[in-house]
């Protein structure tokens, strides 16, 4: 997971854009879309999707969508199934898939 800008003052979204996170994140997704292995990519928000030119969807795949934030999940994050989605462009990619389920909680110990 890698945000396009990668550090904000507390509480003031989006303050450090324009600041260089942005060439830097660039270059990480440059040299990783330049990798032969096919990854999949998740592209959540507006400023990730516009990424997806950078990335050579002959090898990979992306997955794309609304940004997971309390703030936006509601437009077409829930329910959205980008877990399964994800798992089946890794299969489509002969890459696995990954087991998204949360271990169970420890069973505290008895008093």
């Amino acid at each position: 997971l890698l945000n396009t800008v990668l550090t904000v003052r507390e509480g003031q979204a989006h303050s450090h854009r324009g600041h260089g996170w942005e060439w830097f994140t660039g270059q990480v997704l440059d040299a990783l879309s330049r990798d032969p292995a096919g990854k999949v990519f998740v592209l959540w928000g507006a400023a990730a999707k516009k990424l997806r030119p950078r990335i050579d969807e002959t090898r990979h795949r992306v997955v794309a969508g609304v940004h997971p934030s309390p703030l936006s999940a509601h437009r077409g994050f829930l329910g959205s199934r980008p877990f399964s989605a994800i798992n089946a462009a890794l299969h489509a990619l002969d890459r696995g898939t990954i087991d998204w389920a949360l271990p169970a909680a420890p069973t505290p110990p008895p008093a």
